[in-house]
């Protein structure tokens, strides 16, 4: 019979792949960062009522994203050198798990593609990366990352950043809830999208006001 004081349980090494040593390095170096969480709760109706052969909700939430980044470049941006370097196009990264680890292949000048351009394309990089053939240029560039655990029914959650990049959004799953509705309760399909931001380049207000925008627009279709 063991001593179960002494003997160490039996285990296996497993050494970590490339992409796995990559993303250590990356949360390395956002643990520097002084991050802070802002969450909201968020009427998915209308999103999902847009949803069509091919198209998603989380295709549906990268446009909204997409759309609402060009509103506040401040978070679309990059922690550089003491400095904070903001872009014109919309490098959205997503999130995506694999069985050789998590990838954040990247939707190039996603501002500038519709709907279902944005749902062709992040269906060929997810198709990528779970096939094994995702090439570097795709996952690099990326200026703001979206990470959607919604589907494997992750009610909230706080993503880590990026690095360099100063924000990420992580979205919940979408769940039946009873709202007030100005005095007349309803039930609604919500889900809670947190933003977790950099604050060496974003306070509080700004994150507030993205969220704040990206809400009215998931909600009615169109921005303030």
């Amino acid at each position: 019979m063991p001593d179960t004081l002494h003997d160490a349980p039996q285990g296996r090494l497993r050494a970590l792949g490339k992409t796995e040593k990559l993303m250590v390095r990356a949360m390395n170096a956002a643990w520097t960062a002084p991050m802070f969480p802002v969450t909201v709760e968020i009427d998915m109706t209308e999103a999902t009522a847009r949803r069509a052969p091919g198209v998603t909700l989380t295709d549906v939430i990268l446009a909204d994203v997409a759309a609402t980044l060009t509103r506040h470049p401040a978070l679309n941006a990059h922690w550089q050198d003491e400095c904070v370097v903001e872009y014109d196009a919309v490098n959205l990264g997503l999130a995506v798990a694999s069985d050789r680890g998590l990838t954040v292949p990247v939707i190039h000048g996603a501002d500038a593609l519709d709907l279902a351009g944005i749902a062709e394309r992040r269906k060929a990089l997810v198709d990528k990366v779970k096939a094994g053939r995702i090439a570097i240029a795709e996952v690099m560039g990326g200026t703001f990352t979206v990470s959607n655990l919604g589907m494997f029914g992750v009610a909230r959650f706080t993503a880590i950043i990026n690095p360099p990049q100063v924000a990420i959004l992580a979205v919940g799953g979408t769940t039946r809830r009873q709202v007030w509705n100005d005095g007349a309760p309803e039930w609604r399909p919500i889900a809670e999208f947190t933003l977790t931001s950099d604050h060496r380049a974003v306070d509080g207000a700004r994150a507030a006001a993205f969220l704040a925008d990206l809400k009215t627009r998931l909600e009615t279709g169109a921005p303030h």
